[in-house]
């Protein structure tokens, strides 16, 4: 039996999925720890782009992925972009540093604005400050089956020369076939011998249904590191690569260490947070996470417990506040012998972080029908000045809170809505939590009403007023 190498798959679900989807804080978390357990090699992200929050996913996911390696780009454009990408990626179990440019002559002036030979040494700067900080540095040459061969030669040599350890080309454009992607990625092996020193990766488009095969040729040809996607069309399918590399990589002597059994199940959920991605929720929809259901706390758990499901929640509390949340807890498990999730949420939000409000003395008239849309006038006061907003929704409580937006001139991430009846009977009290992101941390509201629109006004003035509360007293 011949000797098998191993082809390692690195997946780029979450940077392929940003021209598609709008996944929030949360869901990225939660794709990249599903993603970790199929086994891969690594994990693409973003480049930081708005550096406090995006800093802030870096160091979230880098804490929730705990096998696969997590690489992030610097822009090489920026000077402070290395130091201020490691600051956030080098706490990960493998962190890597990548630069990742278009090598096409066009690309290269369209998006960059500079000449061959400054790219090359831009890139080769680029390179040496990230080997400095960790000797995991990959070299991407986007758009490479476009470039011209003779600089796209010199170009990667002088990133081999600078310390890189993978290079990866990219058919950005999705048009080769198979057969011309082997006889490239030979060509450049036999122009560049360097290219035996270094892991070589492949990267293609799915326009023409054609990247899977491509892929197959570059693995063939001697690519050992493959990105794919999960759930995006326009990538090479992970599991349709892995399938094939399971079934037939014994007669082209590789194979790959994802794991076939689970990737059905975990691929399906990745799919199932993309595809409900951005979708607002309506005002009386309840949505519950079968996580969130079955994960139960009791009176027997620690604090350490209690204060680890508060961060599965997403929250980053103080000491202070994480010693309110667990008396609460201990005051409602004397009563009931389990608690939820979703349980502690409402006490997080009722307990944790109260602060002096800024936004008070909330009036608010809103006019809606099964034959008009939602309409929302909001009157409140900030500090001693009233503001007002004016704005439709797909809903009451959509159109409440976008003129409470409208009138404090902010615009926050809606994380979670959660409505629950308090008590029974046609005047039941009910309560909602609100699940506000500003600035990658994650704040929630608590409000308890007859008047469920009422109650989610008030969840949401609360959350706010926590986030004006702490950016007063940075």
């Amino acid at each position: 039996m011949m000797d098998r190498e191993l082809v390692n798959i690195c997946d780029c679900t979450l940077l392929a999925a940003e021209d598609h989807y709008e996944l929030s804080f949360r869901e990225k978390i939660e794709l990249c720890r599903l993603i970790d357990k199929l086994g891969v090699s690594a994990i693409d992200l973003c480049p930081i782009r708005q550096k406090k929050t995006d800093r802030l996913l870096i160091k979230s996911i880098c804490s929730a992925v705990k096998s696969a390696s997590i690489a992030v780009p610097v822009d090489l454009m920026d000077e402070e972009s290395v130091r201020i990408t490691w600051e956030a990626l080098k706490e990960a179990v493998s962190p890597r540093l990548q630069i990742a440019v278009p090598v096409s002559s066009v690309q290269m002036e369209y998006l960059f604005h500079i000449k061959p030979d400054t790219m090359i040494r831009k890139v080769e700067q680029a390179v040496r400050e990230c080997r400095e900080l960790t000797p995991d540095v990959e070299f991407i040459a986007r758009d490479a089956t476009r470039s011209d061969p003779d600089f796209l030669v010199r170009l990667i040599t002088a990133a081999i020369d600078a310390g890189v350890s993978t290079v990866t080309l990219c058919d950005s454009a999705g048009i080769m076939m198979p057969d011309e992607i082997s006889a490239w990625i030979e060509q450049i092996r036999k122009d560049l011998p360097a290219m035996n020193q270094i892991v070589l990766g492949f990267s293609c488009r799915g326009d023409l249904n054609m990247s899977d095969a491509g892929a197959i040729a570059a693995i063939r040809a001697g690519a050992r590191v493959i990105k794919a996607s999960t759930c995006i069309s326009t990538a090479v399918s992970l599991s349709n690569i892995v399938r094939i590399l399971n079934i037939r990589g014994g007669s082209i002597g590789v194979y790959s260490k994802v794991g076939v059994e689970q990737i059905r199940r975990i691929t399906g959920q990745v799919e199932m947070i993309c595809q409900t991605s951005g979708r607002k929720k309506g005002a009386f929809e309840q949505e519950e996470s079968q996580e969130d259901e079955d994960y139960l706390l009791s009176r027997h758990d620690t604090i350490d417990e209690v204060i680890h499901a508060v961060e599965k929640l997403g929250y980053d509390l103080s000491p202070e506040d994480q010693q309110k949340i667990w008396n609460s807890f201990c005051q409602t498990v004397e009563k009931k012998d389990s608690m939820t999730l979703k349980e502690l949420d409402a006490i997080i939000a009722a307990e944790a972080m109260q602060v002096p409000p800024a936004y008070h003395d909330i009036s608010y008239v809103i006019s809606t029908g099964n034959q008009i849309g939602a309409m929302a006038r909001m009157k409140l006061m900030f500090h001693n000045q009233e503001i007002e907003g004016i704005a439709s929704g797909d809903g009451a409580i959509d159109a409440a809170f976008n003129s409470v937006e409208q009138a404090t001139g902010r615009h926050f991430e809606l994380d979670d809505f959660q409505i629950r009846s308090v008590t029974e009977g046609r005047e039941a009290m009910g309560e909602t939590v609100v699940r506000l992101r500003w600035e990658g941390k994650l704040y929630s509201g608590r409000g308890i009403s007859t008047d469920i629109v009422g109650a989610g006004i008030m969840a949401y003035i609360n959350a706010v007023n926590k986030i004006v509360y702490e950016e007063d007293e940075a």
